[in-house]
């Protein structure tokens, strides 16, 4: 068994060092105590934390159309309508495709998440892993467990949540036939046997900005002294290069005027130099490779799906980038599938969604 330390729903609106907690040790003993004495119980060890179903929420995504792992982003704007908070604001871990081909998200307030683990750091507790006690209630089975006071909601059905005995009754005839009712009351081992092991499903909160990172290695120490070195080396020749650098941004301003005046059609300017000799030696054959790898792309690709193409551009350097719209997320990610499938390589660089439609923008790298 786990160790284990439960942040009970009591403490949650106030967190402190006096939050009631539960500390369940692997020998399966489980021990009531403020937050403030779970440093010397632990004695340096690490815990998997356990916070409670009211501090988060759960969604799930419409069924994936791709086999591949999306993206925690591609997650992200496709849940968006089903959030109340905007993205920014808010935390998703995601979990593993359930067997609906679906994506469940558990969602927590960016700030209260980094106070949390802020005020466990400031206790001296290490923490490997961040779940919700509702997300323990794994199976193949939809299961109810009564839990410190609550009802909470979980296994197979598709929600996750915590629940008074009152609103439990409202919502009693919507549940499926099969369900399953544990009790602590009744039996107090059922919590234990949801902490047996760590969740195989269970969602860990530590994910993107919030992931573990790998401890500070001695060495660092000397390589911090090396770069102040470097930077105060810089600082002295700063005051000499000032001047050469002023001349010389005199003199490219000068020169990309001349050459905006030659061409006009180039509206970017990245190597001037570089850019003056391929226009100067480009043959015939590179632009009609372009078009033709642009008419590929659209009978290929974009013409096989359901969007609607607003605008499309070729950018020196950049590739191909095109503006469209589509009713949904799934049919981006069939589109970039189709693509890969037919070896052009199809990237999403933005996407929101807009009244019930999807604008986005693609980038197809150039291959003259």
């Amino acid at each position: 068994m786990n160790t284990w330390l439960y942040l009970t729903a009591e403490g949650r609106d106030a967190p402190s060092a006096l939050w009631p907690c539960i500390l369940w040790s692997p020998t399966g003993q489980r021990e009531p105590m403020p937050l403030s004495q779970a440093t010397s119980a632990l004695q340096g060890k690490s815990v998997d934390v356990l916070l409670p179903m009211e501090m988060c929420s759960w969604v799930r995504s419409e069924p994936w159309p791709a086999r591949r792992q999306p993206e925690a982003q591609a997650i992200a704007f496709a849940v968006e309508d089903q959030l109340s908070e905007a993205l920014d604001v808010v935390h998703l871990g995601v979990g593993a495709r359930d067997r609906d081909g679906c994506y469940p998200a558990m969602v927590i307030g960016r700030e209260r998440l980094a106070a949390v683990l802020a005020l466990l750091r400031e206790t001296g507790i290490a923490v490997r892993g961040v779940f919700v006690d509702a997300d323990l209630l794994s199976g193949a089975q939809p299961c109810g467990a009564w839990w410190f006071g609550r009802w909470l909601l979980g296994g197979s059905l598709s929600a996750r949540m915590a629940l008074s005995q009152d609103h439990l009754a409202l919502l009693t005839p919507l549940f499926p036939q099969d369900m399953q009712w544990l009790d602590e009351r009744e039996d107090p081992a059922v919590i234990d046997q949801c902490l047996t092991h760590r969740p195989i499903r269970a969602i860990n909160l530590l994910q993107g900005a919030f992931a573990l990172r790998g401890k500070r290695l001695p060495w660092r120490t000397g390589g911090w002294v090396m770069l102040i070195l470097a930077l105060l080396t810089w600082g002295a020749s700063e005051t000499r290069i000032r001047f050469i650098d002023s001349e010389a941004r005199r003199l490219a301003s000068q020169n990309e005027l001349r050459f905006k005046a030659l061409y006009p059609e180039q509206g970017r300017i990245v190597d001037m130099a570089a850019q003056l000799k391929a226009l100067q030696s480009q043959p015939v054959e590179s632009q009609n490779t372009r078009i033709a790898g642009l008419v590929r792309l659209i009978e290929q690709v974009i013409g096989a799906s359901p969007v609607e193409v607003r605008r499309i551009e070729f950018r020196a350097g950049e590739g191909w980038k095109i503006q469209l719209t589509a009713s949904g997320f799934a049919e981006l990610e069939q589109l970039r599938e189709r693509g890969r499938q037919q070896g052009i390589p199809i990237r999403l660089d933005s996407a929101n969604k807009a009244a019930e439609r999807v604008h986005a923008t693609l980038s197809v790298e150039d291959e003259a």
